[in-house]
């Protein structure tokens, strides 16, 4: 299959939405180099370390919980907005998309290839939650002290933000075909395992059951769709691990 994506379309919905085409530049390696670093070289170690400096995160599984919940933000709507605007998801193979740990949305996913993938639900759950997030999960808690359900939430979180942002964009467009058909594809993708007790999903409306930590930074708060209504007291830590 080889359906068109149009990337600049994608892209206008979001910078988290963006993917650019090969070559990736100097900094930008594989994402299977990033779940399985060779000797020597760990692209999530040096995003973990930038983004607990920028947060001035005081603990390590805080900066490690905002760096996973970037990255799957990132796949999330690639993936899910291909699938809505065009019926096609392009092939996200972790060997042919490039992350730069440096990086930022739009400039950090480099697709190498342009063959795609029918765009239903199951074709969306293998390429990102099991193509990426599920390697993801394992690398990062083979490294860090932190939960699968923490992470795991947030993936739920950043699907559903993804969905949420795609059907804003498409009713502003008078396309609300797409916009539809992005919340029945969360849906569906939020009926499985490691999804279906992430939070509950009501339309563009999402609570999540677990905690992504970022209250614990210095000026952090609680996210929209977080479970605590306000930041919790700091002597329950364990209430917010997730």
């Amino acid at each position: 299959m080889n359906t068109p994506i149009d990337l600049a379309e994608l892209a206008s919905v979001g910078g988290f939405f963006a993917l650019r085409p090969a070559p990736a530049p100097g900094g930008a390696v594989p994402l299977v180099k990033v779940y399985d670093p060779p000797t020597g070289a760990d692209p999530l170690a040096f995003r973990v370390g930038k983004v607990a400096r920028r947060l001035g995160a005081p603990e390590e599984r805080i900066a490690v919980s905002v760096a996973q919940l970037g990255l799957a933000a990132r796949l999330w709507s690639v993936a899910l907005g291909s699938a809505a605007l065009y019926g096609a998801v392009p092939d996200l193979d972790p060997a042919l998309l490039s992350w730069d740990a440096d990086g930022t949305s739009p400039d950090d996913l480099w697709l190498d290839g342009t063959r795609t993938l029918p765009g239903d639900a199951e074709a969306v759950r293998n390429v990102v939650q099991h193509g990426h997030l599920a390697p993801l999960t394992d690398a990062l808690r083979s490294r860090y002290r932190i939960s699968a359900g923490l992470l795991w939430g947030n993936a739920g979180s950043a699907l559903a933000g993804a969905a949420r942002e795609l059907h804003g964009w498409a009713v502003r467009q008078g396309r609300e075909d797409a916009g539809e058909r992005a919340l029945a594809l969360a849906s569906e993708l939020f009926d499985h395992p490691d999804l279906r007790g992430s939070g509950t999903l009501h339309g563009t409306a999402f609570r999540r059951r677990s905690c992504c930590l970022y209250y614990r930074c210095p000026g952090g708060g609680v996210c929209g769709d977080c479970c605590f209504e306000r930041p919790p007291r700091r002597s329950s830590p364990g209430a917010a691990s997730g």
